[in-house]
């Protein structure tokens, strides 16, 4: 999803930032995009990167690949699915995603566990980094962080691509581990 881009209107500057945002925007992407703020608070943590020639390249084809995803927001949930148009999987979603930005990743999602390097908490989470989930130490689903403890993924059959918290209910209980890729170029 990239951002509309608009010149500044004038007679705008006693507006809020959000009513300037809406009155950009059509009406429908509200409705696409389940949580706003967490799409605006991603972009917000641009100016906080460090601004060295690796973290941008890095950070830059990690957000290109969120930006990727939640334009895949709503593609129904299909077993084995690996396609906007068929539909995705957890691991088909995550695996389309990131070839978007050049990296194959093995198909399912518990081989997907042992790519990348292990991030070492969940307060030590970046954009980008691919969330593991399962019982009794066993991968059986994967994620891709977006920020503010939140994920997008293909969470079962009967649901949509979705946007969960990482933080609390049912995904907080299952979660067991993140990998960070190698996004640098």
């Amino acid at each position: 999803m990239n951002p509309i881009t608009a010149k500044a209107d004038p007679t705008a500057a006693t507006t809020t930032g959000a009513s300037v945002q809406s009155a950009l925007l059509p009406a429908t992407t509200a409705i696409a995009t389940p949580d706003v703020a967490t799409a605006a608070s991603i972009q917000d943590n641009t100016a906080k990167t460090p601004n060295t020639a690796a973290s941008i390249s890095t950070v830059s084809r990690a957000r290109t690949a969120i930006q990727n995803a939640f334009a895949l927001l709503g593609t129904p949930y299909r077993w084995g699915g690996n396609s906007p148009d068929g539909g995705f999987d957890c691991s088909g979603l995550v695996g389309y995603v990131f070839r978007t930005i050049g990296i194959d990743l093995p198909r399912v999602s518990r081989s997907m566990a042992d790519q990348g390097t292990k991030v070492a908490s969940r307060d030590a989470l970046a954009e980008g980094d691919l969330v593991f989930f399962g019982r009794r130490g066993h991968v059986d689903h994967v994620g891709i962080y977006i920020g503010n403890g939140q994920f997008l993924h293909a969470p079962r059959t009967g649901r949509d691509v979705t946007v969960s918290s990482l933080t609390t209910g049912y995904w907080a209980q299952k979660y067991l581990e993140a990998r960070r890729l190698a996004t640098g170029s």
